[in-house]
């Protein structure tokens, strides 16, 4: 089953092309502006569709923003096009422009085309991409707006374990069973070092506030 991202302010839009995709045995993740469809884009899909005007974030600098780390085709939606337009959005790497109003077939069809000429799945990689913050779990890198941040292997296995269960609490003991192991030596004090170390690098970027402490019963990975 392909995946597709439809990120449009336009509710009516929205629902007409999730309805028709869904019909046409797609797994369909949607947007309504430019924050939510960077988070939408973590979800790997095989295709997305990007109005250019949207809130928060227009489609060309969401384009920018996930590039590097989706590999699939971006395709824009657009009520009218200018040669400016099509420049900059094919230097953010999008690959294609739909007009609006648009037939639900010729989309189908533009949007069928592009997933079979896609083949770049192999080289799909598994990122986490949190407002500017990128994990790619992979690769075994951190990045904030490009610059990466560069973390011990205990502190990336950290934020991965606690970045992969979003929300969820994880005590010292527990991260200490899940990182070191029950078979380590030492002592699961040693895990709100490790915290506190990894806590202040990603501070120096503006993004300590991902690692929450619940006081009393260990930390957890907010968005």
């Amino acid at each position: 089953m392909y995946k597709i991202l439809i990120a449009d302010d336009e509710p009516d839009v929205v629902s007409l092309v999730k309805d028709y995709f869904e019909l046409n045995g797609y797994l369909v993740f949607t947007a309504k502006n430019g924050s939510e469809a960077i988070k939408q884009a973590s979800r790997q899909p095989d295709i997305i569709l990007l109005d250019i005007n949207m809130p928060e974030a227009d489609g060309i600098e969401v384009c920018r923003r996930i590039r590097d780390y989706v590999p699939c085709p971006i395709v824009f939606l657009t009520a009218r096009i200018e040669d400016s337009d099509k420049v900059s959005g094919f230097a953010a790497g999008g690959d294609d422009y739909i007009i609006k109003p648009f037939s639900l077939e010729e989309l189908g069809a533009r949007i069928a085309a592009h997933i079979r000429r896609e083949n770049r799945s192999a080289a799909k990689r598994d990122v986490l991409l949190c407002g500017s913050l990128s994990v790619d779990y992979g690769n075994m890198t951190v990045s904030s707006g490009g610059e990466e941040i560069n973390l011990a292997k205990k502190e990336f296995q950290i934020l991965e374990l606690l970045s992969r269960n979003t929300g969820q609490v994880y005590s010292k003991e527990r991260i200490y069973e899940k990182v070191w192991s029950y078979d380590a030596e030492g002592d699961s004090s040693v895990v709100a070092e490790h915290i506190r170390r990894l806590r202040s690098k990603l501070s120096k970027y503006g993004e300590g506030s991902h690692i929450e402490t619940v006081w009393g019963m260990g930390y957890k990975w907010v968005t």
